[in-house]
């Protein structure tokens, strides 16, 4: 076990806090900046039916990785898999920008994906081990979660203006001095004595644990978009989630080290927590996904690329705000479910002709309300209900199940939209005169956003309308999500922020210093 004690001195305090701040950044900008760096990407590559790769190979590798380098700097010290994180992100970026195609880019994407994975638990748990008090924690991991939003707002912007004046590959290196500074000064200033157990690493379970959620993400990914939902493709990849996560608990029950301690789901906060995260990705995913569709192809703004600026800042402003308030966390469960019901109604009732004001509005209360509180709030929460030698594999959790349900909500909501969207075009198709067989270009929500400009005028009303009612329809799914978060108020214990916290023993001490 290695932790590490309370820090006296502040300015190291200070520069381990940037440090993981920069690294936190890095991590969060880099699918913003990628993405709107895509289209320069495809000028020099022909790769255009491989390009939703270069999202999917960053996102399978840093969601399938998390929980093990959160368990892993539980077993073996999180500076060592700080750092293990921080340079594979750098030479991934490094990889990225020098890759000569569409190909080399995924994989290299998977490598910065697997430095992810590392960054976001490691650096809530570090935040954790070496502040005392958790109230500062509280308020520090409040400020971490608000880069989340300075990312989604910043990201697009950033990167539309690297890919335009300089070129797509700065993209990718300019992560490399931002993660050298990260790298060093953690290095350097970040010190920690390590127990002289040596623990046993559970490689089977760590296997089949990347199996089951590598092939449950894909056919989430997949369903309903490449292959049918009854496809055999899709249900061989559930049928291997189901069959390799009823390995991997079998195993997890037998080793002496489990990768993911199953004791940790009999804490009511940690698996309400869990739940609720899984929701909240669900509903901001949702959100972020066809917000910008309905603007553009539905009210006919000129572009999407600040329509969700309302959302990403205030979800900033409420992960900082609610960081450190003094009500319990079942409350705070409570009204963020509460807030995603309303702001989930109001979407799911948003008529075809609203004004834009009414779209800011909703967008603020999902983002300070439904989203933002518990940014923070959830670190915290498990944080303070799980044993100190559980840090690292708790503070993944947060990360883990909101990357599930965004790739969940995403796909669910992708799967409503589109039903919905082409039974009414088949339903109207006769008295417009549409032919049969452009039935299913017409159906494709992006036709409206890309190319409205092509569709002929006697339809295009009816198509906006049709999509209109088709992402109405599809917020249903948060109202249900918002729903099944605010029965974890009920199940998740009474808990708050505690204005102490016990320390490493003495076996376990460490220090930071320069």
């Amino acid at each position: 076990m290695v932790d590490q004690a309370i820090m006296q001195n502040k300015k190291v305090l200070t520069l381990v806090v940037v440090a993981m701040a920069l690294g936190l950044l890095m991590s969060a900008l880099d699918n913003t900046i990628t993405s709107a760096a895509i289209s320069n990407i495809l000028k020099d590559f022909d790769g255009f039916d491989k390009m939703s790769w270069v999202f999917t190979a960053y996102i399978l590798a840093a969601t399938s990785t998390m929980l093990i380098f959160g368990k892993m700097s539980d077993l073996f010290g999180r500076k060592m898999f700080y750092l293990l994180g921080i340079g594979l992100f750098i030479i991934g970026s490094a990889l990225c920008g020098a890759a000569q195609n569409i190909d080399q880019l995924i994989a290299f994407r998977a490598i910065q994906g697997m430095g992810s994975g590392a960054l976001f638990p490691i650096s809530f748990t570090i935040l954790f081990t070496v502040f005392a008090d958790p109230r500062q924690a509280a308020k520090l991991s409040g400020i971490f979660a608000g880069i989340f939003g300075i990312s989604s707002v910043a990201g697009p912007q950033i990167g539309t203006f690297i890919s335009d004046y300089l070129s797509w590959r700065w993209c990718f290196y300019v992560n490399i001095p931002l993660g050298i500074l990260s790298f060093l000064i953690i290095l350097f200033s970040l010190k920690e004595t390590r127990s002289a157990l040596k623990p046993k690493i559970d490689y089977f379970g760590t296997i089949t644990l990347i199996i089951s959620i590598v092939s449950v993400l894909l056919g989430l990914t997949w369903g309903g978009k490449d292959y049918a939902w009854n496809s055999w493709e899709i249900i061989s990849l559930f049928a291997s989630t189901v069959v390799f996560g009823t390995i991997f608990v079998l195993i997890e029950r037998k080793v002496e080290e489990p990768i993911l301690p199953l004791e940790l789901f009999k804490n009511r906060m940690v698996v309400a927590m869990s739940v609720v995260c899984l929701c909240q990705g669900a509903i901001m995913y949702s959100a972020i996904s066809y917000l910008p569709i309905f603007a553009v192809g539905v009210l006919g703004k000129a572009n999407s690329s600040s329509i969700l600026t309302p959302m990403m800042f205030s979800l900033m402003v409420g992960a900082v705000s609610f960081s450190n308030v003094k009500l319990s966390f079942r409350t705070i469960i409570a009204y963020s479910s509460i807030m995603g019901i309303v702001s989930g109604y109001l979407l799911y009732t948003m008529p075809q002709n609203a004004p834009y004001w009414l779209i800011v509005v909703v967008m603020i209360m999902l983002g300070f309300g439904a989203v933002g509180p518990l940014m923070a709030v959830a670190q915290n929460a498990v944080a303070n209900n799980v044993d100190k030698k559980y840090l690292g594999i708790s503070s993944s959790f947060v990360g883990f199940w909101r990357q599930i349900g965004g790739v969940l909500g995403a796909s669910i909501m992708a799967t409503i939209v589109n039903n919905q969207l082409k039974t009414s075009i088949e339903e109207g198709a006769p008295t417009l005169h549409i032919p049969a067989d452009k039935i299913d270009q017409l159906a494709n929500p992006e036709l409206l956003v890309r190319a409205s400009d092509h569709v002929p005028s006697e339809i295009l009303g009816f198509l906006r309308d049709s999509l209109g009612s088709a992402i109405n329809h599809g917020y249903i799914l948060a109202i249900c999500f918002a729903l099944l978060g605010l029965s974890m108020a009920f199940y998740a214990g009474p808990g708050k922020m505690q204005p102490g916290r016990r320390g490493p023993s003495k076996s376990e001490e460490s220090a930071v210093g320069l």
